[in-house]
This record gives C-alpha cells, structure tokens and sequence, in this order.
C-alpha cells in the first residue's frame, strides 16, 4: 500500500511511527522545502544544508512517537532542524572559521533597506558569506527569535559573545551588501 499526497499529516505520522517507508517518504517529500529553507541559513553550502536535512529527518523517524500531535508538526520539525543545525555548527567549527583577514572592513551601508531589496535566495546567500559563529547567532537571534541567553546555552559560548558576534554578523552583512552593491554597478 503507497502513500498518496492527499493523506492527512496525522495519518502520515501514524504511517511513521509503525515504520511505513511509504509514509516516511511522503513526509519527507513534503517538508523537503520547509526544511532546506531552514537549514541554508545555517550552513555554507547547499550540500551542508542538505546533510543537515537528512540528519534531521533521520531524527525525525527516530523520535516520531514522542511528538505530541497535538501541537504543530511543523514547530516541532524546525526545533529538530535547528538543535542539528547547531550540532553541525559544533562539529565542523574548526574546518569553517577561517576568513580572508582582507573581508573584515567597516563599512555601514546608507540604506536600512538594502535587506528589502533583495530577493529571499540573495538574502540566504548574503548570510552564507558569513562565518559559522556570526552565521549562527544571526539566525539564531534575527529569524529564529532566541534569547542571547539561549544562544549562549546552545552554542556553549557567552551572553557577550553573542552580542558580539550579533553585532559583528550585522556589520559584516552591512559591508557585504555595499560590497555587492559597489560590484554591481561597475561596468
């Protein structure tokens, strides 16, 4: 018996707690887009999100009978997707924090919509540029909504360090955008 894409999410989830290969599938088909959107904006490269992905779904199969279906698939998937994100983050630190001492420049850019302007594919580009410890406390704190008190938990680093790296990530982009900018209209 296959999976149809018109199966409710309950039903699927049921499918994925009796081990239903079909169901899992399904359910990976379709929170694929929902997830990769999520795990771009942790990592440098399309096939770091998609490992980050993966891994997330795995954790996803594994656990699926202690999620609670009565609150939304979907918060509790992005939990999933960002706690193996920071693990990520954790184990490939020393292999991602170098960066060319020629990008750290200050240059704030003179327009506060520059980030408007941009489409959502330039917008996940613009932050890949940015380090793993920068790229994680944007995300985290910006789009995810954290507390510096929880960014400092879950990256085991401190509440000043991730003030610090906020600001700096901020800065960063301001000066990647200019950046961009300047490039853009050179002929």
């Amino acid at each position: 018996m296959s999976a149809t894409p018109s199966l409710p999410l309950l039903q699927l989830i049921q499918g994925c707690v009796a081990g239903q290969r079909d169901s899992q599938h399904e359910l990976y088909q379709r929170f694929y887009a929902y997830g990769m959107s999520i795990s771009l904006r942790y990592t440098k490269s399309e096939a770091e999100a998609i490992e980050v992905l993966n891994d997330s779904f795995m954790k996803v199969f594994q656990n699926i009978g202690v999620y609670d279906t009565e609150k939304p698939f979907q918060g509790w998937f992005r939990r999933i997707l960002i706690n193996t994100a920071i693990n990520y983050y954790h184990q490939h630190r020393k292999h991602h924090d170098h960066q060319p001492i020629n990008d750290y420049y200050d240059i704030a850019t003179d327009e506060p919509n520059a980030l408007s302007q941009l489409s959502y594919q330039e917008v996940i580009e613009v932050i890949q540029q940015l380090s793993p410890a920068y790229q994680a406390v944007f995300n985290l704190y910006v789009i995810d909504g954290y507390s510096h008190e929880e960014i400092a938990r879950a990256l085991n680093i401190s509440v000043g360090a991730s003030k610090s790296n906020l600001s700096r990530a901020r800065a960063r982009l301001q000066a990647i955008l200019k950046k961009s900018r300047a490039t853009a209209y050179k002929l």
